[in-house]
């Protein structure tokens, strides 16, 4: 028998798989774990690094994954042309995915194309030359999910599944997991098995909110992605899957996976299916 914990944090659903019960000092350190990173990262509390720096602070104390998302994010940029940027949450914003989530349709507006001169990091500090609203979606909740597997390492020696309502990462025993059809989530596209590993996903179907807007945005355009439809991504490690599904939605994003060693597929907006040469995956196509 194993034991799940289900909440609910940074606007999703979590299940986290273990053989036994967790304690509640485990559960504790996942909770202030969760609550710190949402505090640095979110651009949805006003209390937040992000939210200060949009409102123009200029300089924040560095959250401790700073070099590494940022990093990440200079490779995504350079891979797909400029889709990717992490200055991308105004353009979300002025679409109705803001900070209230109001849902309330503006202009679309593109992210600064120089974004690369306007963020600096060191090991101590984060800073933007002038205000904007940084947006860690295209890896932030796969960091979030390695950093729960780790914490959870100190309370927990079997196998452990944590599930962020799509990104997961496992350890111990291996695990099926479906490959949800994008337009029909009672069914799936095709089947894979993960272990001592990760599987990101993401879709269009999710954060979705009328008139074909989603959050996947191409930041040159500030416009939702039309061509792709779903991504799903294996990795050592989450952050890494949950990049990678980013960079798919984006010419230049299975050549970033080649280069990362990272198995994948994706279905387009036609209904056709890629997948990388070394994918494992079972497809139903």
């Amino acid at each position: 028998m194993s034991a799940h914990w289900r909440f609910d944090a940074i606007g999703t659903a979590w299940d986290i798989e273990t053989e036994a019960e967790l304690s509640g000092e485990a559960k504790e350190a996942t909770r202030r774990l969760v609550d710190e990173f949402d505090r640095e990262w979110s651009r949805f509390r006003p209390d937040s690094l992000v939210s200060q720096l949009a409102r123009g602070a200029g300089v924040v104390d560095a959250p401790a994954d700073t070099a590494q998302l940022m990093s990440m994010y200079q490779q995504l940029s350079d891979a797909t042309g400029g889709s990717v940027n992490p200055l991308v949450g105004d353009s979300l914003a002025a679409l109705g995915y803001d900070g209230q989530v109001s849902l309330t349709v503006g202009v679309p507006h593109a992210a600064p194309a120089d974004w690369k001169t306007l963020v600096a990091w060191t090991g101590d500090s984060l800073a933007l030359s002038r205000p904007a609203t940084l947006d860690v979606g295209a890896m932030g909740k796969g960091k979030l999910v390695d950093l729960t597997i780790a914490t959870l390492a100190a309370w927990t020696e079997g196998d452990v599944t944590v599930d962020a309502s799509g990104d997961i990462a496992t350890r111990g025993k291996p695990i099926r997991v479906g490959l949800e059809h994008p337009y029909d989530t009672t069914k799936a596209i095709g089947l894979i098995t993960v272990q001592d590993q990760a599987l990101c996903a993401s879709a269009t179907n999710r954060r979705a909110w009328g008139n074909g807007l989603h959050h996947v945005i191409d930041a040159r355009t500030g416009e939702p992605v039309r061509t792709v439809a779903a991504t799903w991504a294996v990795a050592p490690d989450a952050v890494t899957a949950d990049a990678v599904t980013t960079a798919l939605f984006f010419e230049g994003g299975p050549e970033l996976a080649h280069a990362w060693g990272v198995q994948w597929v994706r279905m387009l907006t036609n209904g056709q299916v890629e997948y990388s040469p070394q994918s494992t995956a079972e497809l139903f196509t």
